[in-house]
Formats: C-alpha cells, sequence, structure tokens
C-alpha cells in the first residue's frame, strides 16, 4: 500500500513541479559552473548505498562535497542560487527519481551519508536500513533548518553529540509507530513546516514523540 501511494504521489509531484524543476535546470546549466546534479551515495534498506540525487547547491570542487560532512549555515561553498534552493527545499526535487525507482519513500526516516549513518547508536543504525529512507520524515521536519542550529560555535562535535542521538530517538520512533495514519499526517506535517515559525505543533500532531534534549530545546520552540 505504501509503496502505490509513493509511485502516485511521485508521480503527482512530477507532473506539479515539472516546469519549475526545468528552470532550476536552466538557471544552475548557464549559471555557477554549470552543474545541474549532485551526488553522493547514501545509506539505504539494508544498509545498501545508493546515489541519492540532488539539484546541485555548492561550488563542484568544495572539500567536503562528498564527504558527507555537514554544512554550516552561510558556508562559503553554497552558490548564490544554492541559497534560495537550499531554504526552499527545491533542491530535494530529484529525489522523486529515487522514490520512483524504489531507491527512497516520501516518507521515512532521511537516507544519511555513511559518516552520519555511522554517528548514530548501534541500536539506531539497526532501525533505520528496516525501512526505505524517506524524502521526508519526523527527522526532517524537526530539523528543517539544521545549519542554523550549527551557526555560530557550534559545529560537527555539537552535531554528533547533540543532534545525531536525538534525530536517531525520533527516526525510530518513526520506525515502530509507522502507519497509513503516521504517513499521511507526516506529509501534512511537511506542508505545515513553511508556513509555522514554530515547531512547537509537531507535538500536538505527535504528542509521544520524543521530547528534545536541553541543549535543542530552543530550536523548537
Amino acid at each position: 500500500m505504501t509503496r502505490l501511494l509513493d509511485i502516485t504521489l511521485a508521480c503527482l509531484a512530477l507532473i506539479l513541479f515539472a516546469p519549475i524543476m526545468v528552470l532550476i535546470i536552466l538557471v544552475l546549466r548557464f549559471s555557477g559552473e554549470g552543474e545541474i546534479f549532485f551526488v553522493q551515495d547514501r545509506v539505504g534498506k539494508q544498509g545498501n548505498m545508493f546515489k541519492l540525487l540532488k539539484f546541485a547547491t555548492m561550488l563542484k570542487n568544495s572539500p567536503n562535497m562528498g564527504t558527507g560532512t555537514v554544512t554550516l549555515q552561510n558556508d562559503p561553498r553554497i552558490l548564490p542560487v544554492g541559497q534560495f534552493l537550499r531554504r526552499s527545499k527545491l533542491n530535494e526535487l530529484p529525489q522523486l527519481w529515487n522514490i520512483l525507482v524504489g531507491d527512497m519513500s516520501v516518507v521515512g526516516p532521511r537516507p544519511q551519508s555513511k559518516r552520519c549513518f555511522d554517528v548514530f547508536p548501534e541500536s539506531t543504525r539497526r532501525s533505520i536500513v528496516k525501512v526505505r529512507p524517506g524524502l521526508s520524515g519526523i527527522g526532517s521536519i524537526l530539523f528543517s533548518d539544521e545549519e542554523r542550529l550549527l551557526a555560530g560555535e557550534r559545529s560537527e562535535d555539537f552535531y554528533d553529540t547533540v543532534i545525531a542521538p536525538y534525530k536517531g530517538a525520533v527516526e525510530e520512533w518513526y520506525i515502530v509507530n509507522q502507519s497509513l495514519r503516521i504517513y499521511i499526517l507526516i506529509i501534512v506535517a511537511t506542508l505545515l513546516v513553511f508556513i509555522i515559525p514554530s515547531k512547537r505543533f509537531v507535538w500536538r500532531v505527535f504528542p509521544d514523540l520524543p521530547k528534545p534534549p536541553v541543549e535543542l530545546q530552543f530550536a523548537f520552540n
């Protein structure tokens, strides 16, 4: 049932966003370095690696492009048009193809690079690979502005010790509680996050979702 929904929604989204995607392709082709797609290995179902697609938003020869390290706010590697694509999440649209070919689902744990996947506790790693990663998910919603959380003095250490453990906990929550109802609610919440500044509404929709650690509570007020 979920797979049929994935294919149906991905096809509808491709039709709906086709004009925007064509425009983005033209802008990227004739600006910056002419790169259109960014391809990176991500951990998928059963731990199998797959090629995740995004519209290119960073300089082609940036040292961290393929290493899986996190991207910081106002990162100098990001192209001018890339800032808009990242904020609007339009850079994620090519992943509709990943959904159609079966690498991903519309809803699921966010696909991680090997480096970020390995930061998760072992129990989280075992759980995550049981399902297809998602274009959106509870982790994607809560950490839609992850780059802002890593601004200032925060860095990869903050990601590894604070963000990753909590992100893993909410992804595990999804895997335990996944259902058609949760699938639909996450899609709705994904749309709401663009118009509601505070993430506090997420706990109204999912009241039994794990509470964030003290270090992250500022991000969800």
